[in-house]
């Protein structure tokens, strides 16, 4: 039986390269992104989902429709987000809030939904992806740091309540990739970090594959992964 995965932040970016990626392993999914368009899976594993993961609802509704459409779910991989930040004076406030509702409120609410199929079966994976700014911060990235660091506290706090059961759970720590997120920044980051070759969606995907590909004995809470001459 094939396996089954919903992958949240599937429009473009990480989550649309680890959708094709796991549909390449012929494993069903469940591809769930705001302006996700279907012409980009064009596979009769994959079913479409532009559900607001804003909306309290959505969580159960992404179980919901992997069950009716595939009969399980094995994998969730959790990507949906944006990037605020800024100096004081000059961050959107509303945007701000609005990342911190879908990194975090969003997120747990959908780890937590997973957890409780997950549980009645005790098998299972979560992947997470959290960010290099999940373990430290700097100026004008607190807010995104918190969310991140928010993220790690809930993944390692379910590590412990989870350890003797078959349920697996993994914060991947990216560097800077190269993504549509930074596109209406006026000066990219990897200019302003002065790294020469960013990560890309690509790279993620290694790591992923390097995860579910590990004997099901081993536990890999975190997985920090940057770019040559990402000093931080």
């Amino acid at each position: 039986m094939n396996k089954v995965a919903i992958v949240t932040g599937a429009s473009s970016g990480i989550g649309k390269a680890i959708s094709h990626a796991m549909i390449s392993r012929n494993y069903c999914v469940i591809a769930n992104g705001r302006t996700i368009k279907k012409a980009d899976f064009q596979n009769n594993n994959v079913v479409i989902s532009n559900a607001d993961l804003l909306d309290e609802r959505t969580p159960k509704d992404l179980l919901d429709l992997a069950i009716k459409s595939f009969g399980d779910l094995n994998y969730l991989f959790v990507n949906a987000g944006t990037i605020e930040s800024g100096s004081i004076h000059d961050i959107d406030i509303n945007k701000m809030c609005k990342m911190l509702r879908l990194k975090v409120e969003s997120s747990f609410r959908l780890i937590y939904t997973a957890l409780k199929y997950l549980l009645e079966k005790d098998s299972g994976h979560i992947i997470i992806t959290s960010s290099v700014l999940g373990t430290k911060t700097r100026e004008h990235s607190g807010a995104y740091a918190a969310c991140n660091f928010a993220l790690e506290a809930l993944a390692e706090s379910l590590r412990m309540e989870l350890s003797h059961s078959n349920i697996k759970i993994t914060c991947i720590e990216p560097g800077l990739v190269k993504t549509g997120l930074h596109r209406d920044w006026p000066i990219h980051p990897q200019e302003l970090l002065g790294i020469s070759n960013t990560l890309n969606p690509q790279d993620i995907v290694e790591v992923v594959k390097d995860i579910l590909d590990k004997p099901d004995h081993i536990r890999i809470p975190k997985y920090m992964i940057l770019p040559k001459g990402h000093k931080i």
